[in-house]
């Protein structure tokens, strides 16, 4: 505790004493017009993310940008309704006044991308695959966490445990080996559980990027498979204050989920604070319920922060609550759903929002200072975060646990962005990491351990008019301690202590070969080391219907991919290809083989069997790709598509590696009607197609294609706060019973959720 409360001083500290810094104030001026007849626009929105600097355009299409560096190099991005995204890098001393022209479009721009390097830049400088999703689509996904808001993205799929739980995989890798960034902070929080899903408040995400592909470059290990960047929302311009209160509801599971913000800017000075709500009951698939799978969600987050010409400090906070159900047994062979007595669980009891035994209770706290310190012509952008994961497991008993886990994460990241060696922009990294697990419970899956990690890298990107190259390098050390644990006179655990070594590196291209047209290539290497499971599991894993063993005689994982892709924009047509290849050294799975078994005892003193899996490894090869193509032939109607394929094989016996997605086709048609008193209106209609998964492993089954419809419809009212946004969602409307592969609900016959529809509304106020 001692450690916690000094990083937390020292934090607290550092941001405090911000305030003397001895800075002279300066403001950046411009004016954003139509490019055809040079009239002004209106409420265009002006962004510099490196410096967390937004404004609007006045009556004249004139804006100032305040408290921002009176010279330096920034990318800034503008954005105006029916008009493509503006982004360049402007020099802030020079370019005071600056005009831009906008062109009418009916296809949106790209996001600019944050996530795949360390630089800001446009779409078209990243040579890295990265898709963006912004707050809109968030909310009218209809989702029940962010994780499975965005499982729909070509490449991406979800590891889910009912309608509570859901963990990213990227290009058929999840776990450890896709590495998600909370406030600028890695998360922690006993990602190697296929029952323990993302800690993190799906209303505070302003947009998700994700990064399809190797990124131990610049985060190290645990990024070997991509990244999932939450970012929350720039603050507001100086002098404003607003907030926002935004509910929904959905039919399948009695999803009701609020959310209060409230946020400002007084001259530099910075806040934000959020708090939100959710609960649920058992989802449902057909006419049956399935028992003990609803949950609970509180949340509190918040954020302090200094905005000024010397660049900006935000101290954000969070405390994520929740609990959820674990279901242990699937129906019997008649499709119902029994209690330990042997009696039917109705539907009625099903739906009861009260969670019974056994079920989760995780607490996960976070406080993060992130910092960017414009020093002359470079920037030293610093983030330092604690973090706490509390994670409780009530099995027979409502007040004692039986499974108690206390992680402890202390988190730091520091990048010196150099002044510009002629038209290269170098960049140097720290990165390190300290963890401390204690067990506090009478049930043991993993031991109590401590892990020290340290990486270093340097950066190099060069800008072009047609495009950008970039080269990085980078090396990581980490050492895992795991200790001894006797219970009751038995070992429960041997001690052991690993280390882990690696040298990574990174080399890319965007060029636009022709106009609109931009072709990108990236070679990456990716490192991960074992995790504590994979290396000290030895116990029973509730909610997964297993037993695991580790093995601490593993090594470390390491990759090689390649990736290549084509993207096109133009005025009526956009499409996008990628394709990849992963080999992957010493791939780590868990598998049961032999048919091997553990007994166990249940509560009412009969016995019963688990299935052991067991920690290997193998050499690996992952290889796929994604493919869009998006038509706006009419102004008002868009038509969407996109396939995705991942085939992973095991390379000692040429057989499917386990866990791997099926491949996806998803078709969507959006009509957005211009509607007198209204904005952004839309009616959407969706296929979504899961091919069969004829490729598994030994211990696990085919899962066959289904075809889901999906249907939304929305609007936005505007107000003199802002704009009032109402929708309707609708997922699986034809009530399509099915399992998709990666359920792990799958092995004990519980299918996915079935109908759901979701009505939503999020209101300005001051």
């Amino acid at each position: 505790m001692k450690k916690t409360y000094l990083l937390l001083y020292t934090l607290l500290c550092s941001f405090f004493t911000l305030s003397g810094f001895a800075t002279d104030m300066a403001q950046f001026r411009g004016k954003v017009v139509d490019a055809s007849d040079q009239s002004p626009l209106v409420g265009a929105t002006i962004y510099i993310t490196d410096l967390k600097a937004i404004t609007t355009t006045n009556a004249q299409g004139e804006f100032v940008l305040k408290n921002v560096p009176a010279k330096g190099k920034f990318l800034l991005e503008v954005r105006y309704v029916g008009y493509r995204t503006y982004s360049s890098v402007v020099d802030l001393g020079s370019q005071n006044g600056l005009s831009i022209s906008l062109t009418p479009s009916i296809i949106e721009s790209a996001e600019v991308v944050i996530t795949g390097s360390p630089f800001s830049s446009s779409n078209k400088t990243s040579s890295l695959s990265v898709v963006t999703v912004g707050k809109t689509k968030l909310a009218q996904a209809g989702s029940t966490n962010l994780m499975d808001a965005i499982a729909k993205i070509p490449g991406v799929a979800q590891v889910s445990t009912g309608g509570a739980i859901s963990k990213p995989v990227i290009r058929g890798l999840g776990y450890n080996r896709v590495l998600t960034m909370v406030d600028g902070a890695r998360e922690e929080a006993q990602q190697w559980g296929d029952e323990h899903g993302i800690e993190v408040d799906q209303f505070s995400a302003a947009r998700i990027e994700i990064l399809k592909g190797p990124a131990s470059l610049l985060y190290g290990s645990d990024a070997l498979g991509g990244v999932i960047n939450v970012i929350d929302d720039l603050v507001p311009a100086p002098g404003v204050h607003n907030g926002e209160f935004t509910s929904n509801y959905s039919t399948n599971n009695g999803l009701t989920a609020s959310s209060l913000m409230l946020q400002g800017n007084e001259n530099g000075f910075v806040y934000r604070g959020r708090a939100s709500y959710k609960n649920a009951y058992g989802f449902r698939y057909k006419d049956t319920t399935v028992p003990n799978s609803g949950f609970n969600e509180l949340n509190f987050n918040g954020m302090l922060g200094l905005n000024k010409s010397w660049g900006y400090s935000h101290l954000s906070f969070s405390r994520f609550h929740t609990n959820i159900g674990l279901v242990e047994d699937g129906p019997d062979e008649n499709g119902n759903y029994l209690n330990e007595d042997g009696e039917l669980i109705s539907n009625a009891a099903a739906k009861e929002r009260r969670l019974g035994l056994p079920y989760q209770d995780i607490n996960h706290y976070r406080a993060a200072l992130n910092s960017n310190f414009i020093l002359g012509k470079g920037q030293l952008k610093t983030i330092f975060a604690f973090q706490n994961n509390i994670r409780k497991e009530f099995e027979e008993s409502i007040s004692e646990p039986g499974l108690n886990l206390n992680l402890k994460s202390y988190t730091y990241d520091v990048k010196y962005y150099l002044p510009n060696i002629g038209k290269w922009e170098p960049a140097f990294g720290l990165q390190g990491m300290y963890q401390d697990n204690v067990n506090k419970g009478d049930e043991f899956l993993i031991p109590d351990y401590s892990s020290n990690n340290i990486g270093a890298f340097a950066y190099l990107k060069r800008n072009f008019e047609q495009g950008a190259i970039n080269i990085g390098a980078r090396y990581d050390y980490k050492k895992v301690n795991g200790k001894d644990l006797n219970f009751e006179g038995e070992q429960v655990f041997s001690g052991f202590s690993n280390e882990f070594s690696n040298v990574s590196g990174s080399i890319g291209l965007a060029f636009e070969i022709a106009k609109n047209l931009v072709l990108k290539g990236n070679a990456g290497s990716g490192f991960r080391a074992p995790n504590i499971a994979e290396l000290g599991a030895n116990g029973r894993h509730e909610g997964t219907f297993r037993y695991e063993i580790g093995n601490n005689k593993l090594k470390q994982e390491t990759s090689l991919q390649f990736d290549l892709g084509l993207e096109y924009n133009a005025e009526n047509v956009s499409f996008g290809l990628n394709a990849y290849a992963n080999r992957i050294f010493n791939y780590i799975y868990p598998g049961n083989f032999n048919n091997e078994t553990m007994p166990f005892e249940n509560e009412d003193g009969s016995m019963g069997t688990l299935p052991v899996y067991r920690y290997v490894q193998t050499n690996a090869d992952l290889i796929g790709g994604e493919a869009s193509v998006d038509f706006h032939l009419v102004k008002s109607l868009h038509f969407e598509n996109s396939f995705a394929y991942t085939r992973g094989v095991n390379r000692a016996n040429d057989t499917a590696l386990p866990f791997i997605p099926a491949a996806t086709i998803n078709n969507e048609i959006r009509f957005e009607p211009n509607i007198k008193g209204f904005a952004d209106s839309y009616i959407k209609v969706g296929v979504n197609n899961t091919f069969k998964q004829a490729r598994f492993d030994s211990f696990e089954t085919q899962t066959d294609g289904y075809t889901l419809l999906d249907a939304g419809i929305g609007t936005s009212i505007n107000t003199k706060r802002g704009k009032l946004n109402l929708w309707i969602t609708g997922q699986n409307l034809l009530d399509k019973q099915y399992y998709n592969h990666l359920s792990r609900y799958k092995p004990v016959n519980i299918y996915n959720p079935g109908r759901n529809i979701t009505f939503g509304i999020s209101v300005p106020f001051l």
